[in-house]
Parts: structure tokens; sequence; C-alpha cells
């Protein structure tokens, strides 16, 4: 036998080993599961693009979240998918609009065992997809869609969210976020900043899922992916600034070494966003028999908690939850 003192497969040789020595876990409570619910429909909705993710109706959300909540899930993200759009996304802020509606059937089942999140941005709910309103030239007007953005967050805090998730990538959201939050008297309601949001290709599925209606692209207000990672770092710092309690990068796969570059810097939770796309793409994979789906579905989980993900926002998280992790 060669003499060989230092063996590393020492720590490798069995199960109980490898699950002793490992610094990385996965737990149901670092999980989000997002959930779409629709309008005016009687049934779930299949999502093409998205296998075995559907729009829900008010009915069969609740079911899920309660499933979340049983499973163990850190937290559900509601995102809505209303019948009627238009050019200022009036559906948003409405209380009896169907996000909003939403949030409160959710809060109502589960109260505050299960922390119940909304996606605060208008592209839902726009007639032309953007995530704000546009002026005479049709660009996203920064300052006037804030004063939409600060409007929603009081409606959603009203229907009974705990965390609202600004993802326009708007500059001073959180700001005017929070200094709305806190005059109405919603201290206690927390933000989850998108502070690190890139214009990816990653999102194709997600369109379709919340049938976005988007004329062009969101280069002038998301991150361009051939950025540095001095740009998403000041995202982050202004963010936290402004109020921010935690902080995301959105997508999570592609863009491993600025979550390690932002968990390294945050001192609040951080979390990623594992993207339709990047859900898509193990889905297809494995319905062609190239990969082992559940093995590499929780590899790339394990990626971004190793990655310096605190929070893991998955399509993923409820089946993960209840059979993967036990």
């Amino acid at each position: 036998m060669v003499q060989l003192p230092i063996r590393p497969r020492r720590l490798r040789a069995t199960p109980a080993m490898r699950r002793l020595v490992t610094d990385v876990h996965l737990h149901p409570g670092d999980l989000v599961l997002p959930v779409f619910v629709r309008e005016g429909i009687g049934a779930p909705q299949p999502i093409r693009t998205l296998p075995g993710v559907v729009q829900h109706t008010r009915a069969s959300l609740v079911a899920v979240a309660r499933e979340a909540l049983a499973a163990g899930l850190g937290g559900i993200m509601l995102f809505g998918v209303p019948e009627e759009l238009d050019a200022v996304g009036s559906g948003a802020d409405d209380p009896d609009g169907i996000l909003n509606v939403a949030l409160k059937d959710v809060r109502d089942a589960v109260g505050d065992d299960l922390v119940v999140m909304a996606d605060l941005c208008l592209d839902e709910f726009t007639d032309h997809g953007h995530c704000g309103v546009l002026d005479s030239r049709g660009r996203v007007d920064n300052d006037a869609t804030l004063e939409r953005y600060a409007s929603m967050a009081l409606a959603q805090s009203t229907a009974g969210a705990h965390v609202l998730g600004p993802s326009g990538m708007m500059d001073g959201q959180i700001g005017v976020l929070r200094e709305a939050l806190d005059s109405a008297g919603f201290d206690d309601v927390a933000l989850f900043a998108y502070a690190v949001k890139y214009a990816s290709g990653f999102y194709g599925p997600f369109r379709e899922a919340v049938n976005s209606q988007l004329k062009g692209d969101r280069r002038t207000y998301q991150q361009d992916p051939a950025a540095n990672v001095a740009e998403a770092l000041r995202e982050v710092r202004l963010d936290l600034d402004e109020g921010a309690d935690m902080v995301m990068v959105k997508p999570g796969l592609p863009y491993l070494d600025v979550l390690r570059a932002v968990a390294d810097v945050a001192d609040v939770p951080v979390a990623s966003y594992q993207v339709s796309g990047e859900y898509a793409m193990v889905e297809f994979a494995a319905q062609a028999g190239a990969v082992d789906r559940e093995r590499v579905a929780l590899e790339s989980l394990l990626a971004l908690r190793r990655g310096g993900a605190q929070i893991v926002l998955s399509y993923w998280a409820l089946e993960a939850a209840r059979d993967w992790l036990g």
C-alpha cells in the first residue's frame, strides 16, 4: 500500500460521514415557494413551459399554502394574474384585485405560521408589460412608478402580506416604500429587495405564467448580464441604506459569483431566486432522459445555498421539502 498520511476520501466514506462533515445544508425552512393566482378561472391551469406548475384559483392557492405550511417551508411568494390590464396597472392596488384578495385568503388560512410574501411590481398588471408606468415617449418613468409602488405597498400590507418583494429595479424604491409603510403604521412589514436583478433570458417561462404583455425589453432598468460585480454591490448598498430587510440576487445559478460577493458584504439575510428558466431546463432535460430530475434539482438548490443564499425561492420548494429532504 502507498503510504499516504492524508486521504481526503476518509471523509467521504459513508453517507453518515458526509453528513457529519458538510457545512452546506438544505432545510425546508430555507425555501420559499413562488405561486401564481389567476383571476376568472374555475380550476388550476397548467403552464406549458413550467411543467408541474399551475396558475391557481383562489381556492387551490389556499390549499397549496396549507401544504407549504405543513411541509415546513419558510414562506410563499404570491404573483397575481388579472383579467383586465391597463397602462398604469390599476389592478395592482385595487383592494378587490386578484393579488390583494388572494393575499387575504392566504393570510387568513395560515396566519403568522407561514411567511406570506407579495410580489410588488406592475408588470403583471400593465397592458404593455413593463414594471412601471410609461412617459409620453414610451420610457419607464422611474419617479411616477414609485408613486404606484407606494400605493401597491399599502394595498398589499392591508391585505395581510408579511413581506413585500419590490422587483421592478426602480431607483429609490426601497426608501419610498419604507417611508410609505411606516407613515401608514405598517412598520412591521418587511421589504425583500430584489437588489440585484438582471435583464435575463432565463425569465422566459415566467412570461407565460403571468400572461405577460411585454413589448420590448427591460434593459434600461434591470442590470446588464455583462455588468461587473461592483455594480451589483452598489445596488445592494443603496437598498440597505434605504432600509431593505433582506436582499436578493436573481436569477440564481448564472450569477453565483455575484451571489457570493453579495453574501460576503450584506448584513441582512441574502436570498436567490431560482427562476423559471432554471427550473424548466432541468424539467425538460429530465423528460428527455438526459438527467436525474431529483438529483439535479437538489444539486442546483445546494449550489445556491453554498453560494451564499440563506433563502432560496424555487418552484421545487414544496416538492423538495415534502419528498426529498426527509
